[in-house]
């Protein structure tokens, strides 16, 4: 059954919270969006029994074409991020990090301007270790020297593993790492995996410090190509929200990892729930997947510009799961506009029913504690065929019908005026 009192000591937290500050280096002040080639390509080297799927220069170069061409750029989608096992085996003869010859031969800085001349921005994985996951070298012994290079290769974003390193001097190494990238004077964006890696150790984290130095962080494992992988992401985030939300904001994101949408794993139902959750986590939105081959209803989900909107809002606050009853979890985040000192909000039902029929579902809005007297429009953000005229009041219930393993995902817009819907408490808008 639902718990009230679990959602008035969320609403309190969003509007109670002292914000950290962050890195100072002005960026990721809305999650970071993009794409990221781990979860799709893993560390697929034999570029002649895979030439189309081979982690090479051609792959991102292909990519960046496509976040171009199909229309993802435009919407945000600006981080073009290479990641494991595009390292050579060895460092150069001066210690240096360099590219593996045969499937980087014109080199980093050389696919780093191709980015850039796409209107992107370039990415880079490294590892705080003596080697990466793919066992390749790592960053401990050199950090200053890497974070030059990373500099002088142009670089607007690194992701800092944690294979093959010491996990109880992590809190330290980090923020070490953090400052040479800062001291090189290039604004990059920094991505730690820090606590993901503390977590596994069942460690205590040190959450203010990793908002003060990194700019998101992966709190939790790999994401795999399932739902049942990414249902068990967003169940923990729910587990542990009260105390991550709060170290979330502007410049500073929890990172539940990467999107799996237009792979395998997901249907169409359960790809529009993974972009819904990602949007009221305000997680960072990076696609991992084949662009040239996304069928057009999941690159319609990827390009929907409301969830973009609610994932983008500039407030910047992490929602929470707020009920669990009958199958269906409900997850709430406040956005703008805020009218008369009330939030909006955007709402997620989600179904954990995976088989049946479509499931009927109705709440009040002043259980959510949605009391703005002048009530709330609503937009059915995945079928604008449902968004209301009128204003829904605190006594009005809200109607919806949630498809297996689905979910239908709505803005609240709070209203300076009074417009309300004829006897809307019988309405049902949302099938």
């Amino acid at each position: 059954m639902f718990s009230i009192s679990l959602l008035w000591t969320c609403l309190a937290s969003f509007v109670t919270i002292g914000w950290v500050d962050g890195l100072d280096n002005g960026l990721a002040l809305t999650p970071p969006m993009g794409w990221l080639a781990w979860q799709r390509y893993r560390c697929i080297t034999d570029c002649e029994t895979y030439p189309d799927d081979c982690v090479n220069e051609q792959l991102f170069m292909r990519a960046a074409d496509l976040l171009v061409s199909e229309g993802y750029a435009e919407l945000g989608y600006q981080y073009l991020i290479v990641d494991d096992c595009w390292l050579a085996k060895n460092r150069s003869a001066n210690g240096k990090l360099q590219a593996d010859s045969q499937r980087f031969p014109s080199g980093i800085k050389a696919l780093s301007d191709y980015v850039h001349s796409k209107g992107l921005k370039f990415g880079l994985y490294e590892d705080w270790g003596t080697k990466t996951c793919a066992g390749y070298p790592g960053v401990l012994g050199y950090e200053e020297v890497d974070a030059k290079t990373f500099a002088e290769w142009d670089v607007d974003y690194v992701k800092l593993d944690g294979c093959y390193s010491n996990v109880r001097l992590m809190d330290k190494g980090y923020p070490e790492f953090g400052k040479h990238l800062n001291n090189t004077g290039r604004p990059m964006v920094y991505s730690c995996s820090w606590p993901a890696y503390q977590e596994e150790k069942g460690m205590l984290i040190d959450y203010a410090s990793m908002a003060k130095h990194c700019n998101l962080w992966r709190n939790y494992d790999d994401i795999d190509d399932s739902w049942d992988s990414m249902i068990k992401i967003a169940d923990y985030f729910a587990q542990k929200q009260e105390f991550w939300a709060k170290y979330a904001g502007p410049g500073h994101w929890n990172d539940p990892d990467m999107l799996l949408i237009g792979n395998f794993g997901l249907t169409y139902d359960q790809s529009k729930t993974q972009m819904a959750i990602w949007a009221v986590l305000a997680a960072p939105l990076l696609m991992s997947n084949k662009l040239k081959e996304i069928r057009p209803e999941f690159k319609e989900i990827l390009q929907n510009k409301e969830v973009i909107k609610i994932n983008q809002d500039a407030l910047g606050i992490q929602g929470h799961r707020v009920f669990k009853d009958k199958g269906i979890d409900i997850w709430t985040r406040p956005i703008e506009p805020i009218n008369n000192g009330y939030y909006s909000y955007a709402i997620a039902f989600v179904s954990r029913r995976v088989d049946g029929a479509p499931y009927p579902y109705n709440i009040t809005l002043k259980d959510f504690g949605m009391n703005n007297p002048n009530g709330y429009k609503v937009f059915n953000l995945y079928g604008n065929e449902n968004t209301t005229s009128c204003n829904f009041n605190p006594e009005s219930s809200l109607k919806v019908r949630v498809n297996p393993s689905g979910v239908v995902f709505l803005r609240m817009n709070a209203e300076n005026s009074a417009e309300p819907c004829q006897d809307n408490s019988k309405t049902n808008f949302f099938k």
